[in-house]
């Protein structure tokens, strides 16, 4: 198996849009907003990660979505989550979507399944060896259920030779990543909504992969890092933070960055599927008084 690392920068992880009801994929959303990650410059893509509610969506609206992004954006590299922490669930998820694309993805997502190295690296080179594809090991413990030592998942990635990349979302991030980026060869990304991206980006990241609503930030942050260090990258990402920090509440994180694509004309909808909770009333006035303050956060599509 030939595997390429992920090239360091920003990987947007798509939401999946719904119909107003909930009951169907919105095809022509997810297409604005991956012309939208084009149009921008990231350096890649991600689907069907937990920002886009994949494990409540079925497996033909898995394909939907798969093949929407590939279609909307077929010079940008996509990397395709899956759910499923099972070796075996995880490559029937994969054997589903990789039928629909004409062209091998980036990487598969898959996240940590046992807090056991030895049970990690077996499950992730069933899923490589299955697949034929490249592995980004996704360590969140929020979703997952499963805390594994920093220590052992660097011991994890390297007796995995399928493995393109980390995506290290381990509350607090920047310690896991310091020692993610010191100990491997591969690349090691934030998420957690860019609530660390700074600091991660000081100790070693090779950027970001999550799904804030503006993304066009996280590109500034990166960039200005990798031209200026750590002051330019500060001064890139500040007016973000607040914006930043209100997406990211527990329970209702989704439901607040799809209203904010939907203030930004990227997505029809701020639809969610339970048990997402939906956004409360109270706060809506607020994330308007933050994209109002946010720079390039105004409406970017009709």
């Amino acid at each position: 198996m030939t595997v390429q690392k992920l090239a360091p920068g920003v990987w947007g992880v798509l939401a999946t849009p719904l119909t107003p009801d909930g009951a169907s994929v919105d095809t022509d959303s997810l297409t604005r907003q991956v012309q939208h990650y084009v149009r921008i410059g990231a350096t890649g893509l991600t689907a069907l990660g937990v920002f886009g509610e994949a494990a409540r969506l079925t497996p033909d609206e898995r394909q939907t979505v798969v093949r929407t992004v590939a279609a909307a954006a077929p010079e940008l590299p996509l990397v395709i989550g899956l759910s499923a922490l099972d070796a075996d669930a995880a490559c029937a998820e994969a054997a589903n979507v990789l039928d629909v694309l004409d062209r091998s993805p980036a990487g598969l997502m898959v996240q940590v399944g046992s807090p056991d190295p030895d049970a990690v690296v077996r499950q992730l080179t069933t899923v490589a060896e299955r697949t034929g594809q490249g592995i980004v090991v996704q360590d969140y413990p929020v979703m997952s259920g499963v805390s594994i030592a920093t220590a052992d998942l660097v011991e994890v990635v390297r007796r995995v030779p399928a493995a393109v990349a980390v995506k290290s979302e381990s509350a607090p991030s920047p310690p896991a990543v310091a020692i993610l980026a010191a100990g491997l060869s591969v690349p090691v990304f934030g998420g957690l909504g860019g609530t660390g991206l700074l600091d991660e980006l000081a100790v070693g990241s090779a950027g970001a992969m999550t799904g804030f609503s503006v993304p066009e930030g996280l590109i500034a942050c990166v960039n200005a890092f990798r031209d200026g260090g750590f002051a330019a990258a500060r001064e890139a990402w500040l007016d973000y933070l607040p914006l930043v920090n209100f997406e990211f509440q527990a329970g209702i994180a989704l439901a607040l960055r799809k209203h904010s694509l939907v203030h930004r004309g990227l997505i029809a909808s701020p639809a969610v599927r339970p048990p997402a909770a939906p956004a409360p009333e109270p706060l809506l006035p607020v994330l308007l008084e933050h994209l109002r303050r946010t720079p390039h956060a105004l409406r970017v599509a009709s």
